[in-house]
């Protein structure tokens, strides 16, 4: 057993904006770890749900932000509070294992210069029943997030739900862009630091069991706001066709061959070309060659019940709003340079 000064003491830096629903699991989680030396600490982003009772239910630090300033702020006020050597940010919808901070600890020792990156468990957190509750949609974004996040070695960027850095590097590094996107703070957090020589290490063995509480429309919406803003960045940043996270190499081509596959489908349809539609299967079959490794970690997952209907949805019905979400990024990120 380690004694105590052998042993880095771990601030948990959790950002809270009307989280009331999630919260009882992430803290509950939180302060049951078994890790010898931590905190907990809870930054409420001015809720108008009962978030602060939650959280006063706890045993843990609360700071109040007294406007809504969003979740760049939220983290820097909980880094900058933070008495830990070590931060670990994650978020107010996640559940830590309880041998999380352990594996914090044990990678941080090793590594102590870099920003270490964890993923989202491919179970996720909802309670279980029903389809918006640890259902299908939510099982899906799981693993699509798990693997996307920890297929490229070294990664492009390390995701807030759970990134592990130094207090001291985090103080130099100027913290998050409080006046950045809404959401992709992190992508450019770890895109600002890499620039700067500064190494991130992904270690999947970090992960939290995410809660989504998605259903169909929740599920497809997200996948439209999230492509809408990393396109925006993407732009900007230069790095449209990178091989980035959940922008990935396949989730961009997956969209790219389903346009040409269904616009196939479409033209059969109308003019009865039989050709056409052997086309549109020979361009289906080669996405799914693409994306193989994937179509895996969905069987891997959850077996092969949950591999078909989820390559359906993959290849069907997902590249839809990724699709009309990168058209939108396209002209927001036009609109915002025509404007300055």
């Amino acid at each position: 057993m380690e004694n105590n000064d052998s042993v880095p003491f771990i601030s948990v830096v959790i950002p809270n904006r009307n989280g009331e629903a999630t919260l009882p699991a992430c803290l509950g989680a939180a302060t049951g770890s078994d890790y010898p030396r931590y905190e907990v600490i809870v930054v409420d982003d001015a809720s108008t749900d009962r978030s602060v009772e939650v959280i006063e239910g706890f045993h843990i630090r609360l700071i109040r932000l007294d406007k809504q300033k969003g979740a760049s702020a939220a983290r820097n006020a909980g880094a900058e509070a933070a008495k830990g050597d070590v931060i670990f940010f994650t978020d107010a919808d996640c559940v830590m294992p309880m041998d999380t901070l352990g594996t914090v600890a044990s990678v941080y020792k090793k590594h102590p210069e870099a920003v270490i990156g964890g993923t989202y468990s491919t179970e996720p957190g909802d309670p279980p029943g029903g389809s918006g509750k640890q259902g299908f949609y939510n099982r899906f974004q799981a693993v699509f997030v798990n693997f996307s996040e920890t297929k490229r070695i070294p990664p492009d960027y390390i995701a807030t739900h759970a990134m592990v850095i130094s207090k001291k590097q985090f103080e130099a590094s100027g913290g998050f862009d409080e006046e950045f996107m809404p959401i992709l703070e992190d992508v450019e957090f770890s895109h600002r630091l890499k620039a700067k020589g500064v190494r991130l290490l992904m270690r999947p063995g970090i992960q939290v069991r995410h809660i989504f509480g998605f259903d169909l429309m929740l599920s497809l919406r997200n996948a439209y706001k999230k492509t809408r803003y990393w396109v925006m960045y993407s732009i900007g940043n230069k790095d449209l066709f990178r091989d980035s996270g959940t922008a990935s190499f396949e989730i961009k081509l997956n969209t790219a061959l389903w346009g040409v596959y269904m616009g196939l489908t479409v033209a059969y349809l109308l003019t009865g070309h039989r050709v056409l539609l052997q086309d549109a299967a020979e361009f289906y079959i080669i996405n799914l060659l693409v994306n193989v490794r994937f179509l895996y970690a969905m069987f891997k997952a959850h077996g092969p019940g949950f591999l078909l209907t989820g390559t359906l949805y993959y290849t069907i019905v997902y590249p839809a709003p990724v699709a009309i979400g990168g058209l939108m990024g396209v002209a927001g990120y036009m609109k915002g340079k025509h404007n300055k």
